[in-house]
């Protein structure tokens, strides 16, 4: 029960994906409309939601790049800083990463790049 949640979030133009895992397995993976067809806090209710589901903080990976809807989210303040009682939140800029956008038929994708930012550490 005491595994970290890293919940790593890569918001872009025409969807939103999710990944949560811990060390040992994932926990959620998502693909989710646009933000800007988002509620103002549908993404921190959704994170409080998951840390309270499970009965921890969680750990926010945030994807920041120049075409990206990250700061919509409403997740950072404008220094980039986002924490609550329920997640904490680090920026990781992607910009000149070389993204590939692939659509998976067979389901979601593996969250390939995704499972690569949740490797960044978010400090307490």
């Amino acid at each position: 029960m005491s595994d970290t949640i890293t919940v790593t979030i890569a918001p872009e133009l025409d969807r939103v994906r999710i990944l949560a895992t811990t060390p040992t397995h994932d926990v959620l993976k998502a693909v989710l409309g646009p933000v800007r067809a988002a509620h103002p806090r549908a993404a921190a209710t959704l994170l409080e939601g998951i840390a309270l589901w499970h009965q921890r903080p969680l750990s926010v990976v945030l994807s920041a790049g120049a075409s990206d809807d990250g700061s919509a989210l409403g997740l950072c303040d404008a220094l980039g800083f986002g924490r609550t009682l329920h997640y904490e939140v680090a920026v990781a800029m992607t910009e000149g990463r070389g993204r590939r956008r692939r659509r998976d038929v067979r389901g979601l994708g593996d969250f390939r790049d995704l499972r690569q930012l949740a490797l960044w550490e978010v400090t307490r």
